[in-house]
């Protein structure tokens, strides 16, 4: 069967996509920048930011809890924003002609399934327990390498591989 491969399209188009990897990258790139002065991504800091610091009774918080509005707000556009992201990176992806099979499938569902855990693992650490943390950490995590595993393979396969 002869399949379709990124690296077989007119050098315009790869270009294009290039670029709009790159600018992808640098877009999720400040988000992570972002996380990370906002969570100094460790558990900690990530139960802080949302739950809120704990304090004695006369002191004031430096972090308060995240209201169920702001929890929601988070949750709603980070979804769908990530849910977009990776069908768009999936759907590029599968057209690779570097990676293949098993390897292939497990790079696109996996980011949408950190999702998922991800964001309703925060839900965990404001209303549950501190130690859902761990998860978002860990989801997260997993999250972005497969993003920044994905876009590389992709920048490879669009810019050098002939």
């Amino acid at each position: 069967m002869n399949e379709f491969k990124l690296n077989q399209l007119d050098v315009g188009l790869r270009w294009f996509l290039a670029i709009f990897l790159f600018v992808l990258a640098m877009g999720v790139t400040v988000g992570l920048v972002y996380v990370s002065t906002t969570t100094d991504i460790n558990p900690q800091g990530t139960v802080e930011h949302y739950a809120g610091s704990e304090v004695d009774d006369f002191d004031i918080p430096e972090k308060y809890p995240k209201s169920v509005d702001a929890m929601l707000l988070t949750t709603h556009t980070h979804i769908i924003a990530f849910a977009l992201i990776f069908v768009l990176l999936g759907g590029l992806f599968y057209y690779n002609s570097i990676i293949s099979a098993t390897w292939k499938n497990v790079l696109m569902i996996e980011p949408l399934l950190a999702t998922l855990v991800t964001f309703g693992s925060i839900w965990g650490i404001r209303f549950i327990h501190p130690a859902f943390s761990y998860l978002t950490i860990l989801s997260g995590s997993l999250m972005y390498l497969s993003f920044y595993t994905m876009t590389t393979i992709l920048l490879y396969d669009l810019i050098f591989k002939k």
